[in-house]
This record gives structure tokens, C-alpha cells and sequence, in this order.
């Protein structure tokens, strides 16, 4: 519960969806109960739903709130990343491998190792995370995640099939439950029609099977290769949740 000034507030957090999604996605909810106040913010690539009464009690409001925060949740469901106000994506992320006694690694190109540090950040990642691999050159894709020479000669380093092999490859490689991998260009060069700066492939292997989601970022070179990171630690996250129920 946040406290607010004049009463209680619970939280709801949700990375990569814009705010206009998140409205639609809670559709009614909003005015289910004239005490109850549900309100969206959009905070940079985030959007948080509040739940918000004027309840000086606390223990009033929570219960009070209690309904509302269900509704909020069946038509959010894996959306929400967090419902703690000081709790991060990294946060999150390392309490659900902890949670299912899982193990990660990272396979990262364009993020340079920004995935292993964000989780390596986190207190008691070491109970999750195995080791982390910057495969920047193809060389290195090659040798140490074992894409294909043919993959990488036929669709490029940042590609769907590329990305999906360097996943599957951390797996093996590491010897662990799940591996987040990302190719992609972070600019200001390398960028062509076909593939244009802010393009990023980023996979999931989890249970063996991979999952890989292209993205399109903006921004300088630094905010591509962050925004990078967080899509990929919320892919991980409801990566696990969809396997682990």
C-alpha cells in the first residue's frame, strides 16, 4: 500500500505497453465503485495503474481496495511486472527464478552485458544466474553459442534465426533453465532500409522452447541498448510465468 495525502493507494506496474493499451485493456474498471478512484500514469517505457481511496485507515482501504486490485489484475494478468513500489524489473525477474528454482544465463550482443549487470545487481542473483556471454562478433556466436555459420551467412547477425540459435545455444552452453538473448543495432550507424537502426531481436529458451519478439526502439545508441535490456528481462519474466503457473 502507497500512502498518498489523502489515503491509500495500490500500484500496479507494466513496462513496454503504452498507456492507451493499458486503459483499454482495464476497460470498465475505472468506475466500478465511486470511492475508488483507478488511474494510469505513463513513466517513461512504463505505465502505472493506481488504486486510489481516501481512507485515512489503512487496514479500511486495503480491504476496501481488495476487489478492485482482482480486477485489475484478470484484465492486466502478466502485464503487471510488479505491484511493489521500490521493486525493479531485475527485482522481479531474479524473485521469480528464485521463486521457481531456476537458473538464467545471458547471450548478448548490441546490450554488451547491460542484461547480466542489471541482474547481477539484484541481492542473491548468484542463487540464479550461471554465467553471461557477449557474443559481439559472429566469430564469437559461433564459438561460443554454436549458431550456425550458415544462419548468420543467410540472415545476418540481427535476425529472428540468429537470436533464436544464440538462446538456444546459452542453454547448452551454461548448462541452465532459461537463456535471454538480444542481436540488434544500437546505432547511430549500421543501419539500412531492411534493417534499420533500433532493430532488435530478442529471444527466450525456456522448457526448450524459444521464443523471440522483434522490436523496434528509439532513441541515442545508450537508450536502444537499455530499452533493449528491460523488453528482455520482461520477455524472461512472462517467459516464466506462462511455464510456470
Amino acid at each position: 500500500m502507497i500512502k498518498t495525502e489523502n489515503g491509500f493507494a495500490k500500484l500496479y506496474k507494466i513496462y513496454g505497453r503504452s498507456e492507451a493499451e493499458v486503459k483499454e485493456k482495464l476497460g470498465d474498471i475505472p468506475a466500478m465503485d465511486g470511492d475508488i478512484q483507478v488511474i494510469t500514469k505513463a513513466l517513461g517505457n512504463e505505465v502505472h495503474v493506481l488504486a486510489v481511496m481516501e481512507e485515512q485507515d489503512e487496514e479500511k482501504a486495503k480491504n476496501a481496495l481488495k476487489p478492485v486490485g482482482k480486477e485489475i489484475k484478470k484484465a492486466l494478468g502478466a502485464m503487471i511486472y510488479s505491484t511493489k513500489e521500490q521493486e525493479t524489473m531485475e527485482d522481479a525477474v531474479v524473485r521469480l527464478l528464485k521463486k521457481h528454482e531456476l537458473t538464467v544465463t545471458t547471450a548478448e550482443s548490441c546490450t554488451g552485458g547491460m542484461i547480466a549487470s542489471m541482474i547481477v545487481n539484484v541481492p542473491g542473483a548468484s542463487d540464479v544466474f550461471n554465467e553471461g556471454f557477449i557474443t559481439y562478433s559472429n566469430k564469437a556466436k559461433r564459438k561460443l553459442l554454436d549458431v550456425s555459420k550458415n544462419t548468420l551467412k543467410k540472415y545476418g547477425a540481427v535476425s529472428e534465426q540468429t537470436v533464436r540459435e544464440m538462446a538456444l545455444g546459452g542453454v547448452f552452453a551454461a548448462d541452465s533453465d532459461a537463456c535471454i538473448a538480444v542481436s540488434g543495432i544500437a546505432g547511430p550507424d549500421g543501419g539500412t532500409e531492411e534493417k534499420p537502426v533500433g532493430l532488435v531481436y530478442i529471444g527466450c529458451c525456456i522448457k526448450d522452447d524459444v521464443t523471440v519478439k522483434e522490436c523496434h526502439f528509439e532513441g541515442n545508441r545508450i537508450e536502444i541498448r537499455e530499452q533493449s535490456a528491460y523488453a528482455a528481462l520482461d520477455l524472461l519474466r512472462t517467459a516464466i510465468i506462462r511455464n510456470y503457473r
